[in-house]
């Protein structure tokens, strides 16, 4: 039996340690890349306002790259690139004080990466995880930090081959286990220790995040690997089930959608999406074409519709069928999130749009640029206590509102 189940945070009442930092996921809070929940979707509610408009609240220079934004317990986590070195920054999530920062040497790309538009720095969001916060590099450089003070708790080496355009997944957390996508399908250390708890082979990996399923009454993670979907064993890295999947240059990039027993992938450079069911020894899709291409961050879906960039047009899917409901032009390659019914939607050059979820088509409720920049919005935007924060390429992270 496959079934979708939440391994991050348990979900709390926010409470006071004065002995630590400890951070506690609470309703809205958005700790890791796409979410607690792993779909891109918040439960938060009442925080728009069409009447209000949208307004940016604070703004920061965080450095070059395409990390998203994790926050939880109050504060905001980014990463970016410059002056030869990554950078870890902590900020007051209401205020944008910065509380600390940690930087460690890093080149900008990895060897023989085709930068093109490109801007260097991290790709991962980092990931929280009660008192510590861990990111990853294009590099492999996989860091363990203290939320408090962002001192190093442990460091370790990412031992295998690097993807054309460096590691971009972010990390998972599983029980005792910090989940990569990494390898051939997937690695694993310790989360306390940095010792390395599993590796399944050194070939280079696709670039999406870990999604934790259950399957056969334990957690197991899909990985879109450089070639194919696949199943892996959070325990020991054995490979319970895969399909292949073939993109230009490896470019596996958006994170698998769990649908039932079914699993939805899509990707870029002409490839396309496809509706798999999981679990069969040699899988046929249910469906499969070009109506959805994910070239960087995947869709979200709700009622059993798909919404997402199919390259630069916005699409509405038919989860079911794969037939294009409406698509919209005008973003670029943009990117979504989805909370209170409503599409949250960052284009590709920095506006930001809220618009109904809805297979009947395509109406602004409110909009506003929130990023004036002349580099790439290709990073998804977070939502957490009504707060929407966003960055772009070369490094201007901002902390918007779209209410009262």
């Amino acid at each position: 039996m496959l079934k979708r189940i939440k391994l991050g945070l348990p979900v709390l009442l926010a409470i006071v340690i004065a002995s630590s930092a400890m951070v506690v996921v609470e309703a809205g809070e958005w700790t890791m890349y796409r979410g607690p929940d792993h779909t891109g979707i918040s439960k938060e509610t009442g925080w728009f306002d069409a009447s209000a408009g949208v307004k940016v609240i604070w703004e920061a220079k965080i450095g070059s790259g395409y990390g998203a934004i994790a926050v939880g317990g109050g504060r905001a986590f980014a990463t970016g690139y410059g002056a030869n070195k990554d950078t870890v920054f902590c900020f007051d999530a209401k205020t944008g004080k910065k509380i600390w920062s940690f930087s460690y040497a890093a080149a900008g790309s990895v060897p023989g990466e085709y930068m093109g538009a490109h801007k260097p720095g991290p790709y991962a969001t980092p990931t929280i995880d009660g008192d510590s916060v861990y990111t990853i590099s294009k590099h492999g450089d996989v860091h363990c930090l203290s939320v408090d003070k962002g001192k190093v708790k442990w460091t370790a080496k990412i031992k295998a081959k690097t993807p054309k355009w460096g590691f971009a997944g972010s990390a998972l957390v599983s029980g005792d286990l910090l989940i990569l996508n990494a390898g051939t399908a997937g690695m694993a250390f310790n989360k306390s220790t940095g010792k390395v708890a599993w590796s399944s082979g050194p070939a280079a990996c696709g670039y999406s995040t870990p999604v934790p399923i259950e399957h056969g009454g334990k957690p197991h993670v899909l990985l879109f690997t450089a070639k194919t979907v696949a199943l892996v064993a959070v325990a020991d890295g054995k490979k319970a089930w895969e399909a292949p999947w073939k993109t230009k240059y490896d470019v596996n990039a958006a994170d698998p959608i769990v649908a039932g027993k079914n699993v939805f992938i899509s990707s870029g450079y002409g490839t396309g999406c496809s509706l798999v069911p999981m679990g069969k020894s040699d899988p046929k899709p249910i469906w499969k074409n070009k109506n959805m291409k994910n070239h960087l961050s995947g869709c979200v879906m709700l009622d059993g519709y798909l919404y997402g960039f199919d390259e630069k047009e916005l699409v509405c899917l038919d989860l079911k069928t794969g037939e294009q409901k409406w698509s919209e032009g005008g973003l670029g390659k943009g990117t979504v999130m989805l909370a209170d019914g409503k599409l949250i939607l960052l284009s590709e050059k920095g506006k930001l749009v809220i618009a109904p979820a809805s297979p009947d088509g395509y109406k602004v409720l409110s909009s506003g640029v929130i990023l004036k920049t002349t580099a790439h919005c290709w990073t998804m935007p977070t939502l957490s206590d009504g707060l929407i924060y966003a960055r772009d390429a070369a490094g201007d992270m901002v902390c918007a509102k779209a209410g009262k």
